[in-house]
């Protein structure tokens, strides 16, 4: 079996438990060099081969997987946080498919819930945001006209952004399309690694904010009230009637 595993973000502490248990089973280990910290391919053993995949090109992953399982072998392709947020999977899966090579997928910690704990903060508050948008800036890999940041930035939910650090004067100008400038921001970079770092402040100062801090990648941009907002819940409120409480 080829296993698909989410590396999590960073700290070796949050990969899942089935995660580790394949990592230290794995004969072979093909891990995005650049994202996944050594921490985390310390859980391998010490006689797997372990190889970075940054300067592979598709066909060279595919062939090396294919080499190893046909030979009986366990084979983790280890990507970060979950694999099916900007994982670049599915081309991989289409092509094991092809072959008639089994795999499966094993899913991680994403960076960010990671960084909805590193800010401490809800991203759906009672009273307030029920909707997370996870999206990220057009650049080299383009986004559909209608899920630019100016629009999805109208309906003003809890955003996180992925991949865009390094264009924020483009990300600040478009959501401020849509958000006040005066709404939250938080940048997270290298969320649950050792030297992760959160810059704060508001959307009108996010470029300044980013730029200022030399953050250039790696790292998430958080969007919305929910960066200061403190709901109550009705799920625990004295009053609140649900099939295993009576309300008072």
């Amino acid at each position: 079996m080829i296993y698909f595993i989410g590396a999590g973000p960073g700290d070796p502490e949050l990969l899942t438990l089935k995660a580790h248990r394949l990592l230290k089973q794995a004969d072979l280990v093909l891990y995005a060099g650049s994202l996944v910290p050594l921490q985390v391919m310390d859980c391998c053993r010490e006689d797997a081969v372990k190889v970075d995949s940054a300067p592979m090109v598709l066909e060279d992953i595919v062939a090396m997987m294919t080499d190893y399982h046909q030979r009986g072998k366990l084979v983790v392709r280890l990507h970060t946080g979950d694999p099916s947020l900007y994982g670049a999977i599915g081309e991989q899966m289409e092509a094991l498919d092809k072959l008639g090579v089994p795999y499966e997928i094993v899913p991680g910690v994403s960076s960010f819930l990671a960084a909805a704990a590193a800010v401490k903060r809800e991203y759906t508050v009672p009273g307030g945001s029920q909707t997370v948008i996870i999206t990220r800036l057009a650049g080299r890999t383009p986004v559909p006209p209608e899920q630019s940041l100016a629009d999805l930035a109208r309906h003003r939910g809890s955003m996180a952004i992925f991949l865009s650090v390094g264009m924020a004067r483009r990300v600040q100008e478009e959501l401020l399309q849509g958000y006040d400038a005066a709404t939250p921001v938080a940048v997270v970079e290298r969320v649950s690694w050792p030297e992760e770092r959160v810059v704060q402040g508001t959307l009108g100062q996010l470029a300044r904010l980013i730029e200022e801090a030399g953050i250039t990648r790696t790292a998430l941009i958080l969007v919305g009230d929910f960066l200061v907002s403190r709901g109550r819940s009705l799920l625990y409120d004295a009053g609140f009637v649900h099939g295993y409480r009576e309300g008072e």
